[in-house]
């Protein structure tokens, strides 16, 4: 398979439990790329601002509970 779309044709031609598991590989990759991206941004301070409005909003009383 050379390009994409001699693997969309593959992707379509394949039996469903197959498709599935396809697509989970898929979700889980998408799920690790996004804990990556997070962790470097959490280590850059990029998400410093969040921890800052969460105290502003705790001091205000108005930080809800989850």
């Amino acid at each position: 398979m050379s390009n994409v779309e001699e693997i969309k044709v593959a992707i379509e031609a394949l039996p469903e439990v197959d498709y599935v598991q396809l697509r989970q590989w898929f979700n889980e990759k998408d799920w690790e790329k996004w804990d990556r991206q997070i962790e470097v941004d959490s280590k850059s301070g990029k998400l410093d601002f969040l921890i800052t409005e969460a105290l502003e909003s705790k001091k205000k009383g108005i930080l809800r509970e989850l």
